[in-house]
């Protein structure tokens, strides 16, 4: 099979293909959730990761879907990348995944299906790894490659993790460094350095996996992936969730190597802007440069985790036994204006 560079043929890259939430907010604003059974414990009226569903017991279903365009040229890692970043939702929620179902786009006119077949190769590896099922899917089509996983999991209804849970006595943790939006982008327009080459695909490969594991801990209150959004957007679905305000502590935020050469070589995915325009109602006034990080939309990004700081040092020892760093970037506090939530960026 002849090398090929999948992203040539899509105009997006990964989550940053995502509306921004400003414009599906406007999509939205004419529906209504009205669920028509009490036993939706969660749909979309807390912009959750998942949906979940109590079939009884104690038990729940969660359900989510999530595709992409292209974010790397190598198919299986396309793949690897795209059901990585869909299982994790599942995760986010404190839930395990049993099944996944493949969403596949292919333009049959530009690529071979041998380069598709590839893709799906990716997806099926990371399932094996995750111990469920590729069981199905569905593929039409396309003018550029899109591919995603529907995802069914389980979970317990006392130990979903929902945006809305989080309180005033939680710190903020996060599991993975930002910089994947500046990294890939770097290395579209052929900028990124060969010391980079393969960071950002290493960590979007990476298993949220902790996030079921964590589902235990009573004062882990809530936990989100933070994604195509970034950090603030993502976050802002935690403070909005949970009518919080968050002090966020810049310099603690851990970053990928490379990431502040690239914000001075303006190599910043559109997305960071338009993730910056729906969240800047709730900031005060911060740097281009900050933004840059801030808003900076993810690709299988790390977990954010709000923890009641009673409940920390037990995270955090549980968290390195399993090999994954919680790094605290924040807290949450009661909101100073009633009227809108609020985001301050300390430094």
């Amino acid at each position: 099979m002849e090398n090929i560079a999948l992203t040539q043929y899509s105009h997006g890259a990964g989550c940053g293909c995502k509306l921004s939430p400003k414009v599906l907010n406007q999509i939205l604003a004419s529906y209504t959730p009205t669920p028509s059974s009490d036993q939706l414990i969660v749909g979309n009226l807390s912009r959750d990761d998942a949906a979940v569903y109590h079939i009884g017991d104690g038990h729940c279903v969660i359900s989510t879907t999530d595709f992409f365009m292209p974010i790397v040229d190598d198919p299986f890692d396309f793949g690897r990348i795209a059901a990585t970043n869909a299982i994790s939702d599942i995760y986010a929620m404190g839930g395990k995944p049993i099944m996944a179902l493949a969403i596949l786009g292919w333009p049959i006119d530009k690529l071979a299906p041998e380069i598709a077949g590839k893709v799906i190769e990716g997806a099926r590896s990371v399932c094996q790894k995750a111990g469920i099922e590729l069981a199905g899917g569905h593929s039409i089509d396309s003018p550029e490659p899109i591919f995603g996983l529907a995802v069914t999991g389980t979970g317990k209804l006392d130990q979903i993790k929902q945006n809305s849970k989080a309180t005033a006595d939680c710190d903020l943790f996060l599991t993975k460094p930002l910089g994947i939006g500046l990294l890939t982008s770097a290395e579209k327009k052929k900028q990124l350095k060969p010391e980079h080459k393969g960071l950002a695909v290493k960590w979007m490969c990476e298993s949220n996996v902790i996030g079921q594991q964590l589902a235990e801990f009573s004062q882990v209150k809530a936990i989100t992936d933070v994604t195509g959004f970034g950090l603030l957007g993502h976050l802002t679905e935690v403070c909005n969730g949970s009518n919080l305000d968050a002090h966020i502590d810049l310099p603690a935020i851990p970053l990928l190597p490379g990431v502040e050469e690239y914000i001075e070589l303006g190599t910043i995915p559109g997305g960071t802007h338009r993730n910056y325009d729906s969240v800047k109602h709730m900031l005060g006034e911060i740097s281009d440069f900050d933004k840059a990080i801030l808003c900076d939309p993810q690709t299988s990004g790390g977990l954010l985790l709000a923890v009641e700081k009673s409940g920390v040092n037990d995270m955090l020892n549980f968290c390195r036994s399993c090999g994954v760093t919680a790094t605290r970037i924040g807290s949450l506090t009661q909101p100073a204006n009633s009227q809108q939530p609020q985001i301050k960026i300390e430094r």
